[in-house]
């Protein structure tokens, strides 16, 4: 009897041209028994390259829990990527998907804003944003704000499901961002990976991970500091964050896996800027007594079975116990700080939960379908508490009076249960159906009080009630949505999706006292749907793509508008409330070209892309009874952003640049141009680009990066509370270096 087998492989993947290899493979020298069931072979590696790897990547139709067939995907592998990760630049991470309107709060990354389809970007609070496979926001029914952004240096790669991903992985209109960490090298029990850099205006970094293999346990922890002076005064910031990790397999079909991950720090917020102090001199600050703090504290356990060759089973359980704090002026950005006591906000987060999930496939209608049911069990808790600060400049986040609070006292618990069932069913060959259900059912809850207190011009203490508040709101909710694709040829996917979505409203919105903004106690959720439709794939072995065109529906749209019918004063302020219903409707399209192969150079060659991705969006109010703004521009909806990539690889250096052009949008309903207190107006179309440089050994690299390299005068957002109120100004023109060793 004969150890040796022959093997034919078929490689293919997009702007490579197929290849097909035979291997002898000889078991005698090869294979380990280790018992009747399980064989151990030696890795092979086979290495044929014609053209580099494409950019515009996207996630397989079907994974161990999730389907993702005739949905929008995307999919970004960090090692692909030439970027400035020491400050989490998003435009950079995210150049290959289109449509996404980024809001740059600070110039290193400490937070991340991203909306698309006219989503507002504030803290990523309308995506359901996730690692690893588990929820990191602060509460994703009452209080959706993602504080917390793993650092680039530390993912492996980030997933994107569009809106269709309200079925699988909960109802928001924006879908599902999904952080994966890296995780301890294989082959080893020990590696070892350090980075330190320093940059622009006292911007310091250091990053240390390790991680490896050992007898069958996998392990991998990391810890980065950051700390910068701010290219404003009063805008320095100190953090920290770490991450650990081990799995392993027990009895061979079960995979264990235990995460925590910490993060805090400590901002100084030099404020905002009415329209115009900006264009006179952006880099000023008008507040000096502002601070901002983060804790944040997750934990993750989860078992993935192998049940049998076709069905697995997972489970995980997750918390997070966090924190944040801010104190500060927050009155209008045009009065002047004349002193006296701050405000502050404190916020607690605990939460748990617990998503289970069956994966199977099996034979029906003469071919394969594909399953994935599950269910998923929360509860969260979110207190908040407003009152009075010090009267001082530093970082003192303790009330003044904290068993007699001027503000508010609450406690915010919410429950959560959903069932959810997707699955791939062949129609001929080529064309798939993809139907889905979820149910779910949210009861949201507020108990506390709030005072309201008005005072003279004098400054004298003229009403001073407090109100006593209970409320309960439960429902139940049936989603559906179905998708179908069709495999037109082996380069060429056309996909259509139908979802339903739906957001319920944050109670701990209501009660927060903001001059410059005033939420409807009335307010309700919103639901709609989204319809995408495009087509994906590769041309000519050196284009890929994916183009599609989008309807989002909106019924009783949340947004803002401008009033001014408060007493004493009718100051002029922002009303939150259900505006109308609504829609955004546009067009968005990547594609990666790989110029190596156009030209034909040979696998030795430099290689070198080009891409771009772009967006044409339109969204109108539709009928409302503020008839002001029916028919107004929704808010958020850049009517264009385009971003452009250049990258250039050639042995060990690589080098990228990327440029992007936003246009100008509105940040409220009434479609305002500025306002005094500048926490509503337009957002101007602006232009920025950046530079990026990598050398890389096998043991050391060392990286460059050039951010607005034009040195642009711009900004992303407008605030209505931290880190402003106002304009915050983009960060200018900065410079970054960074060193890696590896052992």
């Amino acid at each position: 009897m004969t150890n040796v087998f022959a093997l034919l492989i078929l490689f293919s993947a997009i702007c490579f041209t197929a290849q097909s290899k035979s291997v002898n493979y000889d078991f005698a020298d090869s294979v380990q028994a280790s018992n009747a069931d399980t064989v151990h072979a030696k890795a092979v590696e086979v290495v044929d390259s014609h053209y580099d790897t494409p950019m515009i990547l996207r996630l397989s139709d079907f994974q161990s829990g999730a389907i993702y067939s005739a949905k929008k995907t995307e999919l970004i592998r960090i090692r692909d990527l030439t970027l400035n990760t020491a400050t989490n630049n998003a435009r950079q991470a995210f150049s290959t998907v289109a449509g996404l309107n980024i809001w740059e709060s600070d110039g290193a990354g400490v937070q991340l804003g991203i909306g698309g389809r006219g989503l507002s970007p504030d803290r990523t609070s309308n995506f359901t944003v996730r690692q690893n496979g588990y929820d990191i926001s602060a509460d994703p029914l009452g209080y959706p704000e993602s504080y917390y952004t793993p650092p680039i240096d530390a993912l492996d790669k980030i997933e994107i499901v569009r809106g269709a991903g309200s079925l699988r992985y909960g109802t928001q209109f924006g879908g599902m961002l999904n952080f994966v960490m890296k995780e301890g090298a294989r082959g080893t029990p020990l590696a070892v990976r350090t980075r330190i850099g320093a940059g622009s205006f006292g911007f310091a970094h250091g990053f240390v991970e390790a991680g490896g293999t050992e007898s069958g346990v996998n392990y991998h922890a990391l810890y980065q500091y950051k700390r910068s002076d701010g290219w404003r005064p009063n805008s320095e910031f100190d953090m920290h964050t770490a991450n650990a990790s081990v799995s392993f397999f027990a009895m061979d079909v079960i995979r264990i896996k235990a995460e925590y991950t910490f993060m805090s720090y400590l901002a100084h917020q030099p404020g905002g800027l009415t329209d115009v102090q900006f264009n006179t001199d952006p880099t000023i600050s008008v507040r000096e007594r502002n601070w901002f703090t983060v804790n944040w504290n997750l934990a993750s356990i989860s078992a993935d079975i192998i049940l049998d060759d076709r069905t697995s089973f997972k489970t995980m359980f997750f918390g997070n116990i966090s924190s944040r704090d801010a104190v500060g002026n927050l009155s209008r950005i045009n009065m002047a700080d004349l002193g006296g006591p701050r405000t502050l906000i404190s916020g607690q987060f605990e939460n748990i939960g617990n998503e289970t999930t069956v994966t199977t496939f099996f034979d029906a209608f003469a071919d394969t379908v594909y399953l994935v049911a599950g269910m998923r069990l929360y509860h969260g808790t979110t207190t908040q508490q407003q009152g009075d600060g010090s009267s001082g400049s530093d970082a003192n986040f303790t009330f003044t009076n904290p068993d007699d609070l001027e503000g508010s006292d609450y406690i915010y618990p919410n429950d959560n249960v959903a069932v959810f069932a997707e699955s791939i069913i062949p129609i001929v060959e080529g064309l798939n159906l993809v139907p889905g259900l979820r149910f779910e059912h949210i009861t949201t809850r507020a108990d506390g009080w709030y005072r309201n207190r008005i005072r003279d011009l004098a400054g004298n203490i003229v009403v001073d009630t407090t109100y006593n508040e209970h409320r309960v709101r439960s429902r139940n909710l049936l989603l559906g949505g179905i998708g179908l694709s069709w495999n037109a040829t082996s380069d060429l996917e056309l996909y259509a999706n139908a979802s339903q979505n739906y957001r319920s409203i944050t109670f701990a919105d209501l009660r927060v006292s903001n001059p410059n903004l005033v939420v409807d106690p009335n307010i309700n959720d919103e639901s709609g749907y989204t319809l995408d439709l495009g087509f994906r794939g590769n041309a000519l072995n050196c284009i890929a793509f994916d183009a599609s065109a989008f309807y989002l529906r909106y019924n009783n749209r949340i947004g803002e508008v401008l009033r001014s019918d408060e007493p004493p004063f009718y100051l002029p302020y922002t009303y939150r409330t259900n505006i109308a219903d609504a829609y955004t409707a546009g067009v968005e399209a990547v594609a990666d070209l790989d110029v190596s192969a156009v030209l034909g150079l040979s696998a030795d060659s430099p290689t070198l892309h080009w891409i771009i991705n772009g967006s044409v969006l339109t969204g109108k109010y539709l009928a409302s009874q503020e008839r002001s703004i029916e028919g107004n521009t929704v808010e958020f909806v850049a009517p264009y952003i385009l971003r452009t990539s250049l990258r250039v690889g050639w042995k060990g250096f690589s080098c990228s640049y990327t440029s992007g052009w936003v246009g100008k949008h509105y940040t409220d309903a009434s479609n305002a141009e500025y306002t005094a207190s500048a926490v509503s107006g337009a957002v101007p179309a602006y232009h920025v680009g950046d530079v990026t440089a990598s050398y890389k050994l096998d043991w050391f690299s060392i990286d460059a990066s050039c951010t607005n390299v034009f040195g642009a005068s711009y900004f992303t957002r407008r605030a209505s509370a931290y880190p402003g109120p106002g304009i915050i100004p983009a960060e200018p023109l900065s410079f970054f270096v960074t060193a890696q060793l590896k052992l």
